[in-house]
């Protein structure tokens, strides 16, 4: 069986993280997105929240895992058995983070790949930090998040 991990904050999830879930989803017979934990980002939305939206916007998906971890996410691909990690990478700065995470993660698992997914065009730009200025100034969010969870998102962020 081919599996995957797509780890992320998904703080809130985003149509550009619903788009890379739902490629991957065709690429490998079983995806893990993992609700993991940032050392460098706060959170506006518990774990359980999100990953009940994320249950909400792939509720579809039938060879999709939804879980969360508090460790590294090459030890949680080493736990399970997954020899591959998922990443959406945007732009430039986008790719040196992951260039780094890659080498730290082949030094500690050696047999783990990461394979770096782009983002359709529409969803280049969008990401969870963005949504929520959106959000907290009044804008509309219905571009850039899963329709399903439009509301739930608005209101943890209403002035």
């Amino acid at each position: 069986m081919r599996k995957a991990v797509y780890p992320g904050s998904f703080d809130p999830i985003s149509n550009g993280h619903l788009d890379i879930i739902k490629r991957a989803s065709k690429l490998f017979d079983e995806v893990h997105v993992v609700v993991s934990f940032n050392i460098a980002k706060g959170t506006s939305f518990t774990v359980e929240e999100r990953i009940e939206m994320l249950k909400k916007a792939t509720a579809g998906l039938t060879n999709i895992v939804i879980t969360s971890w508090d460790g590294l996410v090459v030890s949680y691909c080493k736990n399970n058995g997954i020899k591959v990690i998922i990443r959406g990478m945007r732009n430039y700065s986008d790719y040196e983070n992951e260039f780094s995470l890659f080498q730290y993660n082949k030094d500690i698992y050696p047999d783990v790949e990461t394979i770096l997914l782009m983002p359709t065009t529409k969803n280049q730009m969008v990401s969870s930090s963005a949504i929520k200025e959106l959000v907290t100034f009044g804008c509309a969010i219905d571009k850039y998040v899963p329709k399903c969870l439009i509301e739930e998102i608005t209101n943890k962020f209403k002035k």
